[in-house]
């Protein structure tokens, strides 16, 4: 809620609300306290965040409650005119969106070490990310991801084939997949500029023209769009981390035993995490719907279109953490097939280059972490702490 409130503050400071200075200051005070009003999730479609809105409006006029200390300045009234111009924004909307982009800005960095270390646990074949390639269908975000492939696997030299010439599509195929989701991101944190910092109030104010319009900037259909994009990229990715798993848990994949068991025959080794994926992975699938598909007909037919936005940042917000989920799967899986391949004495990243590669700092953090046992156990608590880990803004940063 507190991102909410920022975010209508900076708009209403474009000045061109019509909105009392005492609203806006007492706004800010609020802001400035970390004082957040009760705010109810329901009432909004894209057209303008109008019932939280207004309950903030409300707790601001000392005629609704809030969840901490109201702001110690006290309510202020709510002068004519201003109730519709406070309330004719999407910063609800708005708010969710760009914590769920944040979200998946994290993730998505995170993802690259994931997956390779995700090669190194399946000898991997370096063709698929060199620079030749990549230059020759320069796509922006697939060549900044085969880039960021190539530093954290020591790729500035190419190094020694792998044990295939080509790699199941969850390796040879990452950058692909995820440069639409690096673009999509792009593209959203753009609209997301230009609607947070937009004088966007109906009627907008424009005091050099000395003149008032009607419009229709509360209508998002940007924000939607934007946000129906990341959601059905970042889908496409979650299927590559999937598909990486089922390697990862392949005898013919890694040179180890079926599922990386460690144990007696018949041992389930990390089996489960497959499960736990598509699990996840389902449920990104629903949250990856487009809502721009819908509409709405409301306040007796004037109001003849939505965008949805509102319900496009739930639903992007929702995907963020069931890739994370579907991610922190492949990692332990992936972390523990290296810690088995070391065992075995089979050949590590160091060995194929020459010498350490960045990613596996990435991975002597993971290890740090996560249980070092290979018996067959419960493995909930290695996911909990490896989504924890992706989260970290600082984990990838290798």
């Amino acid at each position: 809620m507190r991102a909410a409130l920022l975010v209508r503050l900076n708009q209403l400071l474009a000045g061109r609300s019509g909105v009392s200075p005492a609203l806006v200051r007492a706004l800010g005070d609020a802001v400035a306290a970390d004082a957040r009003p009760v705010v109810h999730r329901l009432g909004a479609i894209g057209t303008g965040d109008l019932a939280p809105l207004a309950q903030i409006a409300l707790a601001l006029a000392g005629e609704g409650a809030w969840e901490t200390a109201p702001p110690r300045h006290g309510p202020v009234p709510v002068d004519a005119g201003d109730a519709l111009a406070f309330v004719s924004s999407n910063a609800v909307t708005l708010a969710e969106a760009a914590l769920a982009a944040g979200t998946l800005d994290v993730v998505v960095a995170s993802s690259h070490a994931v997956a390779a270390l995700s090669y190194l646990a399946l000898d991997g074949s370096p063709e698929a990310y060199a620079d030749p390639v990549h230059r020759a269908r320069p796509h922006p975000g697939q060549v900044r991801c085969a880039q960021r492939m190539r530093h954290l696997l020591g790729m500035e030299r190419t190094p020694p084939r792998g044990r295939r010439i080509q790699d199941p599509f969850g390796l040879r195929a990452f950058p692909q997949v995820n440069g639409p989701a690096i673009d999509a991101l792009t593209t959203l944190h753009g609209v997301l500029d230009v609607e947070v910092n937009a004088g966007a109030e109906n009627p907008m104010i424009a005091v050099a023209e000395d003149d008032a319009y009607h419009h229709a900037h509360f209508h998002t259909a940007y924000v939607a769009g934007a946000l129906d994009h990341v959601r059905a990229c970042v889908h496409g990715v979650a299927e590559l981390s999937a598909a990486r798993l089922g390697d990862l848990v392949e005898p013919e994949q890694t040179g180890l035993r079926a599922f990386l068991a460690d144990g007696p025959p018949g041992s389930s080794g990390v089996m489960i995490l497959e499960y736990m994926s598509h699990d996840a992975l389902a449920a990104l699938r629903q949250a990856a719907l487009p809502v721009t598909l819908g509409s709405a007909v409301v306040s007796r037919g004037l109001e003849d279109h939505a965008s949805f936005s509102t319900q496009a940042a739930r639903a992007t917000a929702e995907v963020a953490t069931a890739y994370t989920r579907v991610l922190a799967c492949e990692l332990v899986a992936a972390v523990r097939a290296l810690r088995l391949r070391r065992r075995a004495g089979l050949p590590t990243a160091s060995a194929a280059t020459g010498g350490p590669v960045p990613v596996e700092e990435a991975l002597a953090r993971a290890e740090e972490v996560l249980d070092p046992r290979t018996e067959d156990r419960p493995l909930t608590d290695d996911v909990d702490v490896a989504v924890e880990l992706l989260r970290d803004p600082t984990w990838a940063q290798v």
